[in-house]
């Protein structure tokens, strides 16, 4: 970490950030110059690690990034800024206890961690050893507990869906996690259903294209919104389309930021 202040505050900072009446915006980083940018703004209270990002980063599929890659993306950004590091560590891996104990000992105080739709009394284990990993490492780690209930191309009902993740949301919140995680809630309807059912202040959602805005997912209940791999979808096509302007014959932008 980039200052004196202990893995222990900055997971208590977090744990204030979830718990305030605020939604907590999160833009996702994935190295330490994007985690500089970010935490240079005035509006940055936390910084979230998006993991499709760093895999995409050394060659790796979404989900396919190995653990000890994943832990080394984590510690470069807890070490690059002066703030509450929260990490996408895919499902936890093959010991989630024993992931979530290293990602602290590197300093991270929160992650998301994903169910892909194991069955639930499984999902809840895992859930349950890493609650019991951190309380052994004496951190109020943020689990941000994912639950893949909402996505996937299968045929279900949105009203299955939306029953299932109330269901294992529930589970995970009595096994100890902070929020509920459910990418694929968009439409407002479905997020009142949700919030109806996991509880107020207690999920987190994924801003997307012709998503809802930060300030009525607010309104709703909700208690963070972060954006995934967008942010880098978004700085690369700018990269992209400022090198297609200098093949054609283009220039740097006058209001490039110069080198520090």
């Amino acid at each position: 970490m980039a200052s004196g202040t202990s893995t222990a505050d900055r997971a208590l900072q977090l744990k204030a950030l979830y718990e305030a009446p605020e939604i907590l915006r999160l833009v996702n980083v994935w190295d330490a110059i994007s985690a500089k940018v970010v935490a240079d703004l005035p509006g940055t209270r936390a910084i979230a690690t998006a993991g499709h990002s760093i895999a995409a980063s050394f060659g790796y599929p979404d989900g396919g990034m190995p653990l000890e890659l994943a832990l080394t993306g984590a510690r470069t950004i807890a070490e690059a800024v002066d703030l509450p590091v929260t990490a996408d560590l895919d499902d936890g891996y093959d010991e989630p206890g024993e992931t979530i104990r290293r990602a602290i000992g590197v300093g991270i105080v929160g992650a998301n961690v994903e169910d892909r739709m194991r069955p639930l009394a499984d999902a809840a284990a895992r859930v349950r050893a890493i609650i019991r990993a951190a309380e052994q490492e004496g951190i109020a780690f943020q689990l941000n507990a994912r639950t893949d209930a909402m996505i996937g191309r299968d045929a279900r009902p949105v009203d299955e869906r939306i029953t299932q993740a109330i269901e294992r949301g529930k589970a995970y919140l009595d096994e100890g996690a902070a929020l509920v995680f459910v990418p694929g809630a968009i439409r407002r309807e479905h997020v009142e259903r949700l919030v109806a059912g996991i509880g107020w202040g207690r999920i987190s959602v994924i801003g997307l294209p012709r998503a809802l805005p930060a300030a009525e997912y607010e309104a709703l209940g909700v208690a963070r919104i972060s954006y995934g791999p967008l942010p880098q979808r978004v700085a690369l096509r700018a990269l992209r389309d400022l090198a297609g302007d200098l093949y054609g014959d283009g220039v740097i932008p006058d209001d490039t930021p110069s080198l520090n």
